[in-house]
């Protein structure tokens, strides 16, 4: 669903994706999936019309989503604009925390911190587009907030710059997760990407990671005109997104480029 949100629509129709090794997992355990991913339809709005199930040696979950968005109302990677503000919707450090789960090393405020902010839906990206307050945005997901803030600077032919002091974090462990070697396969894959594209400053390297981890339901990342910003700040808050941060701005560049700064 965040795909569609992040494109400014609204979800209309779901199928169930479900992929389990059926002699390890309850069928109670299948049926709470199952419930959970159709609570969030509902929340969404949206009709679950039925689903596909197989067999899989590693447990897999998801939905299939149509959705419906005004043609001249579209946000995409390539209307970004010099002097745009950029603002975060959700923390940084799913993918991190998510690891330490699997792990057995989450602090139970953690895993309540993880939880919450992953289920929460980016509906607020159908809201802005509706209104007009914002026409780039994209959600940050598996290529984490780097990786998916350089699609928008390559289909934009813009640069930018980036505070590390207003990147909103999970939750405080996750420095001490980095320090222990916690980090997705994903994150480290994502940093080698993007370090071409990257000028560093003296970004310490835990906050590097932080920048490229692979986020797990992660929220929006959106190319707000200096203008708009009290508007696009009481829409979020109204939609209670877990973070309204702003985060850095779209620069001037003659090819992409992230500037980050302590």
């Amino acid at each position: 669903m965040s795909d569609v949100y992040a494109m400014g629509g609204r979800p209309l129709t779901a199928l169930n994706l479900l992929a389990v090794p059926s002699e390890t997992i309850a069928p109670d355990v299948i049926a709470k999936i199952l419930r959970g991913g159709a609570r969030k339809a509902a929340e969404a709005g949206c009709a679950l019309v039925g689903g596909h199930t197989i067999r899989n040696p590693e447990p897999m979950y998801g939905l299939s989503v149509t959705g419906i968005v005004h043609p001249k109302r579209i946000l995409t990677n390539a209307a970004a604009r010099v002097g745009d503000l950029l603002v975060l919707t959700k923390p940084l450090g799913t993918g991190i925390a998510s690891t330490a789960i699997k792990r057995s090393i989450a602090e139970p405020s953690l895993v309540t911190r993880a939880t919450n902010v992953m289920k929460k839906l980016n509906i607020a990206g159908a809201t802005l587009a509706e209104r007009r307050l914002v026409k780039a945005a994209t959600d940050v997901t598996g290529f984490g907030l780097l990786g998916h803030l350089a699609n928008i600077l390559r289909a934009s032919g813009v640069g930018a710059e980036l505070h590390v002091r207003s990147i909103p974090l999970l939750h405080r462990s996750i420095w001490n997760l980095i320090e222990q070697d916690c980090i997705p396969g994903g994150t480290i894959a994502n940093l080698k990407s993007i370090d071409p594209l990257t000028d560093w400053s003296d970004t310490p390297d835990a906050a590097r990671i932080l920048l490229a981890d692979a986020q797990t339901s992660g929220g929006l990342l959106l190319c707000v005109a200096p203008k708009n910003l009290t508007a696009v700040m009481k829409i979020l808050r109204s939609h209670r997104t877990p973070v309204a941060a702003v985060i850095g701005s779209i620069t001037r560049s003659s090819r992409p480029r992230i500037l980050v700064q302590p």
